[in-house]
């Protein structure tokens, strides 16, 4: 089980042993016996950092999820949907946004080739 820091109003930071499941849940001061919250500890480095390297590490892990290629279909798809006057989503059919690739394999499994290349399908 891992330890997990737990910060008492009166008598400061203590450690638990708790499941991983319970890790959420107040822990028992050990001195007061009073409830107290589970402290969640940032790194030194990422307090001192600059705002502008703050803010691109955040779009960084953003973008790691779901990554973009500059394509010159992702480029006309991006400018139709900028000049859409009904706003995304809205279901209008004037300008088609995206087309599907869906397909099915033989099991009869969906299939979405190069939609999301980094996905894995099942």
């Amino acid at each position: 089980m891992p330890v997990y820091d737990y910060k008492c109003a009166e008598h400061g930071l203590f450690y638990e042993l708790a499941a991983m499941d319970e890790s959420s849940q107040p822990k028992a001061c050990p001195q007061c016996n009073t409830l107290c919250a589970r402290v969640i500890m940032v790194a030194p480095e990422f307090l001192d950092m600059k705002q502008e390297n703050r803010v691109a590490h955040a779009r960084n892990e953003t973008a790691m999820h779901s990554p973009v290629l500059s394509t010159p279909e992702y480029r006309a798809e991006q400018q139709a949907r900028r000049e859409h006057k009904h706003g995304k989503g809205c279901g209008c059919g004037d300008k088609p946004i995206r087309k599907s690739n869906l397909l099915y394999t033989a099991e009869g499994n969906k299939m979405f080739p190069s939609m999301r290349p980094w996905m894995i399908s099942h």
